[in-house]
């Protein structure tokens, strides 16, 4: 999906196997995700699986994606197929969607899949709740996973996250990511500075409050911040 698998798994087995691993950390301590890039037919899902695979040198995907809901229902069920295929025959731990909305969901639940879907990933964030997708998964045990869970930083120096930021004496993305954990989502923040990850998974020494939490939410003005349309994924006719 994002021409990486490649290196990302060579440089997960490379590490495992160096004397930087001082944690002698295992294979399975460490979650590789990928993607299915579009929803095409089962055997090319099928294929896309079993490529991932021989790029990443792994001998098995610990979650495996549906990127988006693109391709109409009969794709969409088609291509889910092939993924509880995989997972029965052990290439995939994990199946789960991304940028579903409700529709796509509940249509891929009336199915009667297999294998439910473990997760849906989608952009969340305090400037874009989506509150009626993630509802609707966590009403179903669907976790989800928050991309650009720190809006992208586009709304750092916004007034309400400058002051909760202050009151709790935390930077404004650890603010963020407190909030999606509070929310039971997993956030997903990234970065490529070195403090910078470390801060962001650094956000256990305190907890929001109620009140702040719902001025949180309040701040929601559907920020789409990533590459589909505003709605687009939702409004999807077929």
């Amino acid at each position: 999906m994002y021409d990486n698998e490649h290196e990302v798994g060579h440089s997960i087995l490379t590490f495992l196997s160096s004397k930087s691993n001082e944690g002698g950390l295992k294979r399975e301590d460490i979650h590789f995700t990928t993607k299915l890039a579009s929803n095409t037919s089962y055997d090319a899902a099928r294929r896309s699986i079993k490529q991932s695979l021989k790029k990443s040198g792994m001998e098995y995907i610990d979650l495996f994606l549906l990127h988006s809901p693109y391709g109409g229902k009969a794709k969409r069920l088609e291509c889910w197929r092939a993924v509880e295929d995989a997972i029965e025959d052990g290439e995939i731990k994990t199946g789960g969607v991304s940028n579903f909305g409700v529709k796509h969901l509940r249509e891929l639940l009336d199915s009667k899949p297999r294998v439910s879907p473990a997760v849906n990933q989608i952009e969340v964030h305090p400037f874009n709740t989506r509150t009626e997708i993630t509802t609707f998964c966590q009403q179903h045990g669907i976790v989800v996973e928050a991309y650009a869970p720190l809006a992208r930083a586009l709304r750092m120096k916004h007034p309400t996250i400058a002051s909760l930021s202050k009151k709790y004496s935390c930077t404004p993305a650890q603010l963020m990511v407190r909030w999606s954990l509070q929310h039971d989502f997993v956030p997903l923040p990234k970065s490529v500075t070195k403090e910078r990850i470390v801060a962001n998974g650094d956000i256990g020494g305190f907890e929001i409050e109620d009140a702040d939490m719902k001025t949180l939410d309040g701040l929601d003005e559907y920020l789409v911040t990533g590459k589909f349309p505003e709605g687009e994924y939702q409004m999807i006719a077929d």
